[in-house]
């Protein structure tokens, strides 16, 4: 797990408690959350705290080799299970994300706000990463919530097995489903992987009669062509599946590649959509018969 985020009115309806797990199979380059893709901990640099005090290069050889004038380089090499950097920096400028818990441990916290879930109509979400890469740990939370009658989503790329898709479906009350695009080709280029399952777990839990809200990110100039958006709209109108959210690119997350060692893919001038540009992608996807809404909520 990276985080366990209370208070959250962006995943699902009501205040919510999201539930961050660790691990991605896709390899999206506008990646929000790059802390996520890694199952394991690592270690991440707050170059703003550094003060050069050399403290990680004397606890960890690693830490020495990778020590330069500007700061901590991390690298895919490094023995970041050894964590000895991380707690001999006196200043928190080296801290590792992610942490093992057990379920019960995450339901302890979960249950702490099972007034509020109630009161505004809200509950937990699972996100990530992707949820379905821990797909037992998932299914042991989604039981315990369901025997405290905690409302679950479940946000997820769909990158599963139909065996697991189903298995959870059968403890979630909504699943926030992401497409990137319905294009095989263009989904390869934009994730390093087929959609092929998918696009096959997505039309299941639609046919299963599961709650669902797919979730469109749009990224100028990666899935946001007029053609590949109205080929989404034909494709989702088909199935039925109507209920649609547009998630337009916000670059918060940018600075998080360099903090953790990773190479940032994206343009250098890859802004936000416009809200013109915005509404004409949801104006062309309502023409299927589709009820989009702009933003996760």
């Amino acid at each position: 797990m990276f985080d366990i985020q209370r208070y959250s009115i962006h995943d699902g309806p009501g205040i919510r408690t999201t539930v961050f797990l660790k691990g991605c199979p896709l390899d999206c380059p506008w990646c929000h959350n790059p802390e996520s893709k890694r199952r394991g901990g690592e270690i991440v640099f707050w170059r703003g705290r550094c003060i050069g005090c050399g403290a990680c290069r004397a606890a960890c050889q690693w830490a020495g080799k990778h020590l330069q004038r500007t700061g901590h380089v991390l690298a895919a090499d490094c023995a970041m299970e050894t964590r000895l950097c991380a707690e001999a920096c006196p200043t928190g400028a080296l801290e590792e994300i992610g942490e093992e818990m057990t379920s019960e441990r995450v339901m302890d916290v979960l249950r702490r706000d099972i007034i509020f879930y109630d009161e505004s109509g809200g509950g937990v979400t699972f996100s990530g990463g992707e949820p379905l890469m821990q797909p037992d740990f998932l299914g042991a939370l989604l039981c315990g919530c369901r025997a405290e009658g905690i409302h679950t989503a479940v946000d997820t790329c769909g990158y599963a097995s139909p065996a697991e898709i189903e298995a959870v479906a059968r403890h979630t009350d909504l699943f926030l489903y992401d497409l990137k695009a319905v294009a095989d080709g263009l989904h390869r280029r934009l994730t390093g992987v087929s959609n092929a399952q998918i696009l096959e777990n997505l039309e299941r839990l639609g046919k299963m009669g599961v709650e669902i809200a797919v979730r469109v990110p749009l990224v100028p100039g990666y899935n946001d062509a007029p053609g590949d958006m109205a080929e989404m709209g034909r494709w989702l109108a088909e199935r039925n599946l109507r209920r649609v959210h547009l998630l337009p690119y916000h670059g918060t997350g940018a600075h998080k590649h360099e903090m953790f060692g990773m190479e940032r893919r994206v343009r250098d001038d890859l802004a936000a959509p416009t809200e013109e540009a915005t509404e004409e992608t949801r104006n062309l996807l309502s023409g299927f018969g589709l009820d989009v809404r702009i933003g996760g909520d």
